[in-house]
This record gives C-alpha cells, sequence and structure tokens, in this order.
C-alpha cells in the first residue's frame, strides 16, 4: 500500500500514445477499450465531442476472474472461460466497427494471481487483443483523472473500489498526487471467515490508508468503480429519488449510514430486483456497504459524489492535449450536439449573447448553464412538435454530460422545456422540479421564454437581430431590433415577447433602431 506521487516518467500511455487535441471540429475518431477487472470484462467505445466524449457503445459480462484468489492464488477457472468468450466477441465486435487498435487492460486479479500473465498470453493467442497489466498506483492515477475529465480542476480523494483491490488518489488543484492501492476489494474481503474478523480487517486497513494519506479529512470524496454505483442504486431507491442518474449523485455521510442499515435488514433479492442490478454485483453489496461505511468514518468527507467515469476516461484524459483538458466538458459537449444537429450551427452563441443581459447577477457556474442552454435550444428540431419540449428535458436530465450536478441538469431542461413549450405546468416531470429552487425554476423559465422569442429572430448563424435591455430595478424590458430584422417581428414573436415580460413581472417596449 505504499504511497506515491504523481512524478514518475514510466507511466502507460494508450492508445498508442497518440494525443487527442479535437482539432477544428472538437471531434475524436472511435476509440476502443477493453477493461479486465476482477470482477467484470467491459468493452467500450468513445465517440462525439473530444472534451466530453459519448458511449458509441457499452457491453460488459460479469466474469469473477478474482473469485477465490485469496485462497488460490490462482484466477477464477470459470471466469477465465467466460472472459475469454467475452473478449472474443469484443475483438469480433471492434473488427466489425473498424476500430483502430483496441486499448485493452488488466488490473487486481490478473495482476496478482499466479497465472494472469499466461492469461494474457492465451487472450493474446485467442483475440489478437493485447493485454496490458497496471499497477496498483497507476490504476488510481487513471481513475483519478477520469475523473478529472467530468470536473476539471477537482480537489478532494478518489476512491475507485474494483473486485480485488481499492484503490486513492488525491487531488489538488486538477492534479494527481498521493496514490495507494489496497486489498480491500469485496471478492477478497468475502474471503475472510466471522464478522469480527472482517470488521477488524477493513478497519485495521483503512485507518493505515488514513495516515499514509497524511491524515486528510474533510474532503470532497470521488467514488468510482460498480460497487459504489450499486449502493448509490439503491440508495435513490430506498429515497424514491426522482432522477435516476448515477454520475453526480450526492451522498451525505447519514445517508451511508443510513443505507447501510437498510441493505442489511432487507432482502438482497428484493434490493436486486428494485434497483435493477445483476445477482453477481448485488452479492457484493453487503460487503462493499462496509468498506463505504468504514472510507466515511475514518476520512469524514464533507461531500460525497458518485462519479461514472473512471480508470477507461481517464485514458482519454491521460492523451487530451494539455488546452483540450482546461475546456469545459459540458460546453464542448453543447457545441458539440450543436453542430451535429441544429439548423444553424452557431446560432447559439448568438442567442446567448440576446439572453444574457436578463441575468446581471449571475455567476459563472451560472452563465455556463445559460451557454449550455442556448447551444441546445435547436437540436431536438426534427423530433414531432408535439414532443419536442419533452424530448429536449429527457435528453438534457438524463444525457452523458459532464460538469453538471443533478438540479444544474433539471434547470438546463426546464429552460428547454420552455424554449418549445408556454404551459408552466408538465406533470410527468413534477417530482424533478423538486430538485430545483423555486429561483431557479422561474429563472429557468425567463431562460427558456427568452430563447423562445430568440428563435423568431433568426437573421442568421452569426448574425445579431438586436439585443434585449433589462432595468430589474424598475422592471423594465425593452426589446431593440435593428431595422432589417423588423420583418421578423411579426404576431408570434410578439406573444412570445409579452409572455417572457409576463414571467419577469415587467413592463415591455419594442424599439426598431436604424
Amino acid at each position: 500500500m505504499d504511497g506515491r506521487t504523481d512524478t514518475e516518467d514510466d507511466r502507460w500511455h494508450p492508445f498508442g500514445g497518440k494525443v487527442i487535441g479535437g482539432g477544428a471540429e472538437g471531434t475524436m475518431p472511435r476509440l476502443g477499450v477493453v477493461d479486465v477487472g476482477s470482477n467484470s470484462v467491459r468493452f467500450v467505445v468513445f465517440d462525439g465531442a473530444a472534451r466530453s466524449p459519448a458511449y458509441f457503445y457499452n457491453e460488459k459480462v460479469m466474469c469473477a476472474l478474482g473469485a477465490g484468489l485469496s485462497r488460490t492464488g490462482t484466477l477464477n477457472p470459470e471466469g477465465r472461460v467466460r472472459a475469454l468468450a467475452a473478449l472474443r466477441r469484443f475483438a469480433a465486435l471492434a473488427r466489425g466497427m473498424d476500430l483502430p487498435p483496441i486499448t485493452a487492460f488488466a488490473t487486481a486479479a490478473v495482476r496478482e494471481a499466479r497465472d494472469g500473465r499466461a492469461f494474457c498470453a492465451e487472450v493474446a493467442r485467442e483475440t489478437g487483443i493485447e493485454l496490458k497489466i497496471i499497477p496498483g498506483d497507476e490504476e488510481a492515477r487513471l481513475s483519478a483523472q477520469g475523473v478529472l475529465l467530468g470536473w476539471p480542476g477537482s480537489y478532494g480523494l478518489v476512491c475507485d473500489i474494483g473486485g480485488s483491490s481499492m484503490e486513492l488518489a488525491d487531488l489538488a488543484e486538477g492534479q494527481v498526487g498521493r496514490r495507494l492501492t489496497s486489498p480491500l476489494g469485496p471478492l477478497k474481503l468475502r474471503e475472510i471467515k466471522g464478522a469480527k474478523a472482517l470488521a477488524t480487517h477493513i478497519d485495521t486497513v483503512m485507518a493505515d490508508l488514513h495516515r499514509q494519506m497524511k491524515g486528510e479529512t474533510g474532503m470532497r470524496l470521488f467514488l468510482v468503480g460498480g460497487s459504489w454505483r450499486a449502493i448509490a442504486r439503491i440508495d435513490m431507491d430506498r429515497r424514491n429519488y426522482p432522477l435516476t442518474v448515477l454520475h453526480e449523485y450526492r451522498l451525505t455521510p447519514e445517508q451511508v449510514a443510513e443505507t447501510r442499515t437498510h441493505i442489511a435488514k432487507a432482502d438482497l433479492a428484493a434490493i436486486r430486483a428494485r434497483a435493477g442490478l445483476s445477482v453477481e454485483r448485488v452479492t457484493l453489496v453487503p460487503l462493499a456497504i462496509q468498506v463505504l461505511d468504514a472510507l466515511v468514518r475514518v476520512f469524514q468527507p464533507k461531500d460525497i459524489t458518485v462519479s461514472a467515469y473512471g480508470i477507461r476516461e481517464g485514458m482519454l484524459y491521460e492523451q487530451m492535449a494539455p488546452d483540450l483538458r482546461e475546456s469545459d466538458p459540458l460546453i464542448e459537449a453543447c457545441r458539440f450536439a450543436e453542430r451535429k444537429d441544429a439548423r444553424l450551427p452557431g446560432f447559439g452563441d448568438v442567442l446567448y449573447a440576446f439572453v444574457r443581459p436578463l441575468f446581471p447577477d449571475a455567476d459563472w457556474q451560472h452563465e455556463r448553464l445559460i451557454r449550455a442552454a442556448c447551444l441546445l435550444h435547436d437540436v431536438s428540431w426534427r423530433t414531432h412538435p408535439d414532443y419536442r419540449a419533452e424530448t429536449c428535458f429527457d435528453n438534457v436530465t438524463r444525457a452523458n454530460l459532464g460538469g453538471l450536478k443533478h438540479n444544474e441538469r433539471v434547470f438546463v431542461g426546464l429552460a428547454l422545456l420552455f424554449r418549445y413549450s408556454s404551459k408552466r405546468s408538465a406533470a410527468r416531470y413534477e417530482s424533478l422540479f423538486g430538485l430545483v429552487s423555486t429561483t431557479e425554476r422561474h429563472d429557468a423559465e425567463v431562460l427558456g421564454r427568452a430563447m423562445r422569442l430568440g428563435a423568431m429572430l433568426w437573421l442568421g448563424a452569426h448574425d445579431a437581430p438586436g439585443r434585449l435591455e433589462w432595468d430589474p430595478v424598475a422592471l423594465r424590458l425593452r426589446l431593440v431590433l435593428e431595422r432589417r430584422a423588423e420583418p421578423l417581428f411579426g404576431e408570434v414573436a410578439d406573444a412570445r415577447l409579452k409572455a417572457l415580460a409576463s414571467a419577469m413581472g415587467a413592463e415591455v417596449a419594442v424599439e426598431i433602431q436604424d
């Protein structure tokens, strides 16, 4: 469990060391990654925006390669058979997709097993996939970089749990510092007999980790790994949480303790059915929640966040050009969507400049949400008009978007809902509206109605039709249009302006300038 910092020169550079720069269009080629873990084997293909890639393909097979490893010292024989079959399939899929050479790696089980290297050689012979065995500290570093993919400049502690190990890495100012690996994976823990012996082992290892991490407490904690996501799913079900998006789901230390009690008392089969978990995953949950409970008790984080991004995403971040790393993943994803799907790519920036005066007190976090909504305002135009509002809301609240909290998803979704609908009620989404404050809901309506007006005033993708002027003290709203844009201001645009003024409680005027 020796700690290492981000100073070594012997890093592994995935994707053949090719730098992901994004290019003029900010896109990346399709890249395939195979992750051979202690519990599952997964194949992911990334595509789309270079800074915020989407999952073109994502498949996993629960193989439990690490089951019994502590006792036998070798990989689970049945797991080897299942893993090899899965890798044959993944290799065939990669050929069918015409992907560049796959980046493939193996973690704790293959790393520790006596027959781990023999298994890698068999995989290479049978499938052509070359598996790289990653050291524990490197696994921790790449997992932390996966967190940075979604949260640039993050700080805190990243905890990645696999089947046979648990890694920790410290983040400060967007840089990975000290990292550790430990034997706290649930497949290993279930080899320990007796509840008292298990609890003592977990507490002893956790205390040593805390000492090696220099006694850090009170930081933000990022949770990476399938067992943590399973616990988050159970917590969502327990709380009847309305938005079942795991990425950026927040827990408190109290909720962790309550969920541990819930898991201890409930029937695992019932939990599995309600939370939609696999049998293989749910059997490890009672062990994983004990580890998480100890982690929270010892490290005392002030904030706990689930990250859907981990080691695979960390590999992408590893190869990104520095300027791409520093860009906002949310805005870059929205720009990509606008270029790909909007009728007038580029108009989102014009629309942002048009609506921005309505929010004079917006900080940088609010500004980026306003910009994101403007970039996405027209990407669902192909949907039937009766369903555009719903489609926009569903896309934003459930899309693969980094750097977006759950309440921020709902805010942007609400703004787009009002972009396409004048109605204030949407019964289907009422449960989600509780994730935003009354003020946020009002601001989302104002933004949506302002975008609804601006969409009527297109002169061109990069051509501003005029401007909005807002006096928040006198509650006066004025639309100033250039003379050439006057023909665009017809009955429908006038009605939309009045609806915007009504939402703001404002008097309204229109001025045409030569």
